[in-house]
């Protein structure tokens, strides 16, 4: 029996021999290396066939460098890396420059902004929605990675570049250790009605009490996305390595198989592979 392919769309590898990381001086449990090697071993333990690497929020002087220190990993033989999403500045006028140089690169699969960390009105800049806008036709994505109160910002935006993919990362970052299901509930509604969003189920376990979480406490959560989106507008991410603060990659992957227990195997090859080839033309 042939194992199920899976994507993983959201891996972040950390080298500050190699690159500068401004915000871990504030996160004690992350602030080390998390190097490609170190993430391979797991993933090819767990069936992880291919990995798009997710930005990691490096000094802007470093955001170039990034994209190439990936591009040295993917130029491996064997290496899991099939795509990039970089990190960029659409609130800068540099944008459209960024933007014409990335396009020329064949690993650069997408964008990402961090948004959940930042002023809630940066978005809502016009010449950050300017360049959003400018994504469209490209092929190239936009990942959102917004807290529940930042979610309706977040639509406004969509709905102002209806021709740009976006993926709404983490479950639209629910805060599951406080139990806070009702206000975000409604927000993941409201989203999912955008055809031109994608929800991404990672990071949960992060956002879970790590020490008490189990299935039960995340299915309300994954469950209401997967409804709220349907099977065609789904992803699969790990979130490598902040997810190791709820338990690690073998265990996520573990409690993403029990909440799709009783999916059909179509159901799931479309959120581990299926949609992830499409969107970003993978091979």
């Amino acid at each position: 029996m042939t194992a199920m392919p899976l994507i993983d769309t959201h891996l972040h590898l950390i080298d500050q021999s190699a690159l500068s990381y401004p915000w871990l001086s504030g996160t004690e449990a992350l602030n080390r290396n998390f190097l490609y090697e170190k993430y391979a071993l797991q993933a090819h333990r767990v069936g992880i066939t291919h990995a798009l690497h997710m930005e990691v929020d490096v000094a802007p002087t470093d955001i170039q460098a990034e994209t190439d220190y990936i591009a040295s990993l993917a130029k491996r033989s064997g290496n899991l890396i099939a795509g990039a999403i970089s990190a960029c500045r659409p609130e800068q006028h540099g944008f459209a420059a960024f933007l014409e140089r990335q396009q020329i690169n064949p690993l650069v699969k997408g964008f990402r902004r961090v948004l959940h960390v930042m002023p809630d009105e940066l978005s809502e800049q016009p010449l950050f929605r300017e360049n959003i806008r400018k994504l469209g036709g490209t092929g190239l994505t936009f990942d959102l990675c917004v807290l529940p109160r930042q979610i309706d910002k977040a639509i406004a935006l969509v709905d102002l570049a209806p021709d740009v993919q976006f993926i709404l990362d983490h479950c639209g970052v629910p805060d599951i250790k406080a139990g806070a299901l009702d206000e975000w509930r409604g927000k993941i509604s409201h989203i999912a009605k955008r055809p031109n969003v994608t929800a991404k189920i990672s990071g949960v376990v992060a956002y879970a009490d790590a020490e008490t979480w189990r299935v039960e406490t995340l299915e309300p959560y994954v469950h209401h996305v997967i409804e709220s989106f349907g099977w065609d507008r789904l992803v699969w991410g790990s979130d490598w390595p902040v997810c190791t603060l709820g338990g690690g990659l073998a265990t996520w992957i573990a409690a993403t198989h029990a909440l799709l227990s009783g999916c059909s195997e179509d159901e799931k090859t479309k959120l581990f592979s299926g949609n992830a080839r499409r969107i970003w033309n993978l091979n």
